[in-house]
């Protein structure tokens, strides 16, 4: 007999109650910062205090961000971070590891060049930035 996905299995309830029991200990990143968003993870929300010291002009990658955060191999949870941030993050200035603007399946390429250009960020035939130049050294 199938079972009905929202029918739990004990190995599910096992995993939820280690889960909320504590019984994983936290990650580094799972420390709460000042003035943290209440209903946000805590790791986006470092993401998010961090992208918003990129000063204008400047870019910087989704892996640079994970690095710097304590998780080398965190570059799409910075993306999924960056996918749901508040309106005060300035995300456009988070570009792929090749210098160039991530595709979306909810578009946005086209706003996200308009914002870097207003920024004095320049783009090469090819559609690249140039991380020598305007790459964000504080990384």
């Amino acid at each position: 007999m199938r079972r009905h996905a929202a029918v739990p299995t004990r190995k599910m309830a096992k995993r939820t109650a280690r889960a909320t029991t504590g019984f994983f200990p936290l990650a580094p990143w799972d420390a709460v910062p000042s003035g943290a968003a209440r209903g946000r993870s805590p790791f986006f929300n470092r993401v998010y205090d961090l992208v918003r010291r990129i000063p204008r002009g400047r870019i910087t990658s989704y892996g640079a961000i994970a690095r710097a955060l304590g998780v080398p191999r965190g570059a799409r949870t910075v993306g999924w971070a960056l996918s749901a941030c508040p309106d005060d993050v300035p995300w456009h200035r988070v570009v792929n590891a090749q210098g160039k603007i991530s595709w979306r399946p909810t578009g946005g390429y086209v706003l996200q060049r308009a914002l870097l250009r207003r920024e004095g960020v320049r783009f090469s035939r090819a559609g690249r930035i140039d991380f020598e130049k305007f790459g964000w050294k504080a990384l």
